[in-house]
């Protein structure tokens, strides 16, 4: 696989859950909009080399998504678009500005987690990483259920306020 092909599946990747949403809100759930997937999918592959990396991919990508959608409306002739051109054009561009805010949050999710020590990173770990419940967290580290609850309760809260100081100290919402 060449490097502009591993370039275009990795920002798809990241930009799926975004286009999807915007999909059902212009075409509903289920096969259309999974169809759509596809042929949006397929059209940022052919087209990629014409994609300008010094813009954000999303809106690019959401672009093709509202063409595909109208396309498949127009061919399947079942029902007119759930939105207005307009209307879909201001979804696509909140969609994008809230995938990009989500993205830089989970930036600092990372960051903060790294900054856990002791027993509640291990608790984070257990949790997060192993998919363990409370009762088996507490089960391994010889404490009660009850403390384990609330230490990841206190975790998850550390955790909030870490990003959204962080989110803060870069002048964001």
């Amino acid at each position: 696989m060449d490097e502009s092909t591993r370039r275009a599946f990795a920002q798809w990747t990241q930009a799926q859950p975004a286009v999807s949403a915007f999909l059902h809100a212009l075409v509903g759930s289920g096969a259309e909009r999974d169809d759509c997937m596809q042929e949006v999918a397929m059209a940022v592959l052919e087209s990629y080399d014409g994609y300008d990396p010094s813009r954000p991919f999303l809106p690019w990508v959401m672009g093709i998504a509202q063409r595909v959608a109208a396309d498949s409306v127009r061919r399947r002739s079942r029902r007119p678009l759930l939105l207005q051109p307009e209307a879909a054009d201001a979804l696509a561009a909140a969609i994008a500005e809230v995938a990009e805010v989500e993205r830089a949050r989970m930036a600092h999710l990372a960051d903060c987690i790294a900054k856990l020590e002791g027993q509640t990173r291990e608790i984070c770990e257990l949790r997060y990483r192993r998919g363990l419940r409370p009762a088996r967290i507490a089960e391994i580290l010889g404490i009660q259920p009850n403390t384990a609850a609330k230490s990841l309760q206190r975790m998850r809260e550390q955790l909030r306020a870490c990003i959204e100081q962080r989110v803060a100290a870069e002048g964001g919402a």
